[in-house]
């Protein structure tokens, strides 16, 4: 992994620009993406028979899990049950989505119910760990983005996927902001505590890209965040230092 960075007591340096005194920071920093979801089902089907729809009626932010999503956050909870005492979550950060809260809400049923964590330890959701949003391009297969909007199809090819920002949706660099901002206030409310956060995969990409200063070839590089994946990073008073990234060996 790459080396991280200190977090420090500035807001630019969370993007690594200058140094400064160091911050409280939490003992523990856990992310992970949902559990596979409907819509994961349906696209994954759809390139690979070139369809140019899936049959998803609802806003994104109401897509649910699937039965496999399901079992994969319960295996989550399972996980971390099984953490050191001292690295169990004791606060949970999650998207407001549909599917990330309901991956929160069964794996903190699981750990709690394996008596690993206090019964109705609350979940916080936050907007700011919402899933990229994609605006003209949203819902729409790459088939049909390819004959719908070839003229973006080209341009997201020319741009790269960490500048490329659809009309009416977010680049990945928008998407980095915004976790800088939420880290900002992890790092403030939970510092000296295990959190976990419950986001989307480009989000926890994000996280990698900030936390661990990625250049662009090194973050595209990344195999896609894996559904209940755990990468953990891990407070030494003065940084977070990564330990696990894209792990699905609970699952």
């Amino acid at each position: 992994m790459a080396e991280p960075q200190t977090v420090v007591d500035t807001a630019p340096a969370l993007n690594g620009h200058r140094p400064g005194p160091a911050r409280p920071l939490p003992s523990v920093l856990i992310a992970t993406r949902h559990g596979e979801s409907t819509a994961n089902v349906e696209f994954a089907l759809a390139a690979e028979t070139g369809a140019l729809t899936v049959p998803i009626t609802c806003r994104d932010a109401d897509i649910p899990l699937s039965l496999q999503g399901r079992s994969q956050a319960q295996r989550l909870g399972e996980w971390w049950a099984a953490l050191p005492p001292a690295d169990r979550p004791r606060s949970v950060w999650c998207s407001p989505y549909l599917r990330t809260a309901d991956t929160a809400r069964t794996a903190l049923a699981q750990a709690s119910g394996l008596g690993a964590v206090p019964v109705g330890l609350p979940v916080r959701f936050d907007e700011r760990l919402r899933d990229r949003e994609l605006g003209v391009l949203e819902m729409l297969t790459q088939a049909a983005i390819e004959k719908e909007h070839p003229a973006e199809a080209a341009r997201r090819r020319k741009m790269g996927e960490l500048y490329y920002r659809p009309p009416g949706g977010e680049s990945f660099l928008d998407v980095a902001l915004r976790v800088r901002s939420c880290l900002r206030d992890i790092c403030e409310e939970e510092a000296g505590h295990p959190v976990l956060i419950v986001s989307h995969d480009c989000p926890v990409l994000m996280l990698r890209y900030v936390l661990d200063r990625l250049t662009e070839p090194e973050l595209l590089a990344l195999p896609p965040v894996r559904n209940c994946s755990t990468s953990l990073w891990r407070s030494d008073g003065t940084r977070l230092g990564p330990e696990q990234w894209n792990a699905v060996d609970h699952l």
